[in-house]
């Protein structure tokens, strides 16, 4: 997915399925791929459950959404959430959406949205379910979101980088994802098998909507990729108009 600050982006947060202990995180993260121009949360905020969310929504200007509990198991707040975006959608106010929330039940909302051109993130826990991820163009962890704190909410308001290196939990660059960036240079090389790596992670990300770097312990895709040097060859190319500018291109090694 092209990232584009000018994206107009409405985000929707389902204060039920999603921790509050950093809504700043989560928040940075959007502004990185667009404008959030509409930012609402949805839950009973009559139940205690919810109550962690309520000084964070003066803080970010986030409009919390009332929706009661009429019947006992049933999740009246996915509904809410489901019209309000049917609505933003048909209002053409925004070039694209933000659904924060770890439940698949927002897997035909996603698939629904797309189908109208729209652009849709999902931010969500490691725990959420797949088709609910693939729904998506483009679907972020919380868990490795900067800062992230998931599950119960913590009282400790300061935390020291070591501790946070040796807590995370990082995804394995296995056999068959290397297999996945191996076919996906394969898919955009030129003549001689070299392709653009900016390319090459939009590409990455079409195949599977929940990459990122960071999820393998890197910032950036061009470092995840030299760390499998075994497997990949990089060239940096001065620009022509620019000799200050880099372009990074990626090769098979056979």
């Amino acid at each position: 997915m092209k990232e584009n600050k000018d994206l107009k982006l409405a985000v929707l947060i389902d204060a039920d399925n999603i921790p509050y202990s950093n809504i700043q995180g989560m928040l940075d993260e959007i502004a990185k791929l667009g404008t959030p121009t509409i930012k609402r949360i949805y839950g009973d905020w009559t139940a205690p459950t919810v109550s962690g969310w309520k000084p964070a929504l003066l803080e970010h200007a986030i409009t919390p959404i009332q929706q009661y509990g009429y019947t006992r198991g049933k999740n009246a707040t996915d509904s809410a959430m489901i019209i309000d975006a049917m609505d933003i959608l048909h209002s053409e106010k925004v070039d694209g959406f933000c659904l924060v929330s770890s439940d698949s039940d927002f897997t035909r909302l996603a698939t629904r949205l797309r189908e109208s051109s729209m652009v849709v993130i999902g931010i969500g826990e490691k725990k959420t379910p797949k088709p609910f991820i693939v729904a998506c163009d483009k679907f972020i962890y919380i868990e490795i979101i900067s800062g992230a704190r998931t599950g119960a909410n913590k009282t400790k308001k300061t935390t020291t980088k070591s501790t946070k290196t040796a807590n995370a939990k990082f995804d394995t660059l296995s056999a068959s994802f290397i297999n996945l960036i191996r076919r996906s240079i394969e898919d955009i090389a030129d003549d001689n098998g070299w392709a653009s790596m900016a390319d090459l992670g939009n590409l990455i990300l079409k195949k599977k909507p929940d990459f990122d770097p960071r999820n393998y312990g890197f910032q950036k895709l061009t470092p995840m990729i030299q760390s499998l040097n075994d497997n990949f060859e990089i060239d940096a190319r001065e620009a022509d108009d620019n000799k200050r500018i880099k372009h990074i291109y990626v090769k098979n090694k056979d």
